[in-house]
């Protein structure tokens, strides 16, 4: 995507994930395909049934999002169309069917975006392998718990794992990256979050995992939440182990991937009770030169023409510095707007028609990036809160991550680190590896979902073998 204020990382494209406990249904007929958005390639799957009358009801899943039976308002289904509308989503597709394949081309549209999407006609859904995912019976005890934070006055639910037998063990919290996550931190179904903890609870350091605020079974409203936010919840994890007599009261660290690990410095440096962090591609720059830099690697992996690149990229870079420098979102709204007109002027007329070129995306993009996280992200200086960090920490990127560049981020981490007095810490890039620590071709999100490795073997015995030599 090219255009003004289009934030190839952000959720403005993504199918919001609506999941329905709806009966089960005799299913029909099950017809999926893929939905290219940005760097991003997203299943979709229709699943159609007969109602007792004889008319036709559809489910769509959105299997890389964990989104299950969405429900179908109508849908037309004869010998050459197909056609169906999603309303909690606004989205809808007409499609022209193919006989000799059964395959349905044509297009999505969602929030006046449209987009290609062909839907085969199959006998059973593509299997997604996921080997690494553990399975029950486990060798060590997991519990459901909760937990008050007090500063936000919600309650917030995990599951801890505790090694066998006796003893009080070194544990960990772990934070998540950015956007509405559950307490594995699914992904294209991946649970990174589950396959990092049980490789360490299996190796005797008890781990508190939990759903963000708001986010299945936790309380509390996600949508108005900053990093900060999040800060007194990872905190309040801290607290609540601390209660656990299975665990040492001072040998409790946290983990954080992504924005997790830019929240991990801003607890350690909040609470005496932080005993070392580990940051898996934790942000060492500020915000908005991450992002720039993200959107310039991403579009460049996505083999976009350089002269749109560049165009894109100083878009990105001056709307990033306009809600940076506005004293307020009116101001910065009204700056953006400006943007947007000078922008839309100088496009030739063929793509003023095009509807991600529209007043409604812009604004539906501004509000995003006028929303509390993004300002504060934006915003975001990593440096200075690094300086302060006293205790052990252990910062991994992979040599292949496109949204957190490695060698600029380790760099940020390792001389704020050292600026700040701080002489007990490590850092590594792992070769070969991408932003959810897979090992991957180009480290574009567009892989993400199509590879089976969860998270790198390698990734998590740096991690383990470096706690247990901490916690000694």
């Amino acid at each position: 995507m090219k255009k003004l204020l289009v934030i190839v990382m952000s959720a403005l494209m993504t199918i919001q994930m609506y999941c329905q406990n709806e009966q089960t249904k005799n299913f029909t007929g099950y017809w999926e395909g893929s939905l290219k958005i940005s760097a991003i390639s997203l299943r979709l799957v229709l699943k159609i049934y007969k109602n007792d009358d004889g008319s036709k009801g559809a489910f769509m899943d959105s299997p890389d999002q964990g989104a299950t039976n969405i429900p179908v308002g109508s849908i037309t289904l004869t010998d050459d169309s197909l056609k169906f509308d999603v309303p909690s989503i606004r989205g809808n597709y007409t499609g022209k069917i193919e006989k000799d394949s059964m395959v349905s081309v044509g297009k999505w549209t969602q929030m006046q975006m449209s987009l290609p999407l062909n839907l085969k006609k199959v006998e059973k859904l593509t299997e997604v392998k996921r080997p690494q995912t553990p399975h029950e019976p486990f060798p060590y005890k997991a519990e459901e718990v909760v937990f008050n934070n007090p500063t936000a006055d919600i309650q917030l639910a995990g599951t801890l794992t505790i090694p066998n037998g006796e003893g009080k063990f070194p544990a960990v919290v772990m934070v998540t990256g950015s956007g509405p996550q559950d307490r594995d931190e699914t992904i294209f179904n991946h649970k990174p979050f589950l396959v990092i903890a049980d490789y360490l609870t299996r190796n005797g350091i008890a781990v508190l995992r939990f759903d963000d605020r708001g986010i299945a079974k936790s309380k509390g409203n996600f949508a108005g939440a900053t990093s900060a936010d999040f800060t007194t919840d990872a905190i309040s994890a801290v607290e609540y182990l601390k209660t656990r007599s299975e665990i040492n009261g001072n040998e409790i660290g946290i983990i954080g991937h992504s924005e997790g690990g830019m929240i991990a410095p801003m607890a350690a440096v909040n609470s005496d009770d932080v005993a070392f962090i580990v940051l898996l591609a934790g942000p060492g720059l500020t915000g908005k030169d991450l992002l720039v830099l993200q959107t310039e690697l991403i579009l460049k992996a996505e083999g976009t023409d350089p002269e749109k690149l560049a165009k894109s990229v100083k878009q990105n870079k001056e709307a990033y510095e306009i809600v940076v420098n506005s004293p307020d979102s009116l101001t910065a709204y009204k700056q953006l707007e400006e943007l947007y007109q000078k922008d839309f002027e100088s496009l030739p007329d063929s793509e003023k028609k095009s509807p991600e070129n529209s007043k409604a995306m812009f604004d539906r993009s501004v509000k995003t990036l006028l929303s509390p996280w993004f300002r504060y992200f934006l915003k975001y200086d990593s440096k200075p809160v690094l300086e302060k960090v006293k205790i052990p920490v252990l910062a991994l990127n992979g040599e292949k991550d496109l949204q957190v560049p490695p060698k600029e981020d380790l760099k940020g981490i390792e001389e704020a680190l050292k600026t700040g007095g701080n002489k007990n810490f490590k850092t590594v890039e792992l070769p070969g590896l991408n932003h959810l620590f897979q090992h991957s071709k180009t480290g574009s999100p567009s892989e993400y979902g199509n590879i089976e490795e969860t998270f790198a073997p390698e990734a998590l015995k740096i991690i383990g073998d470096w706690i247990k030599e901490t916690t000694k």
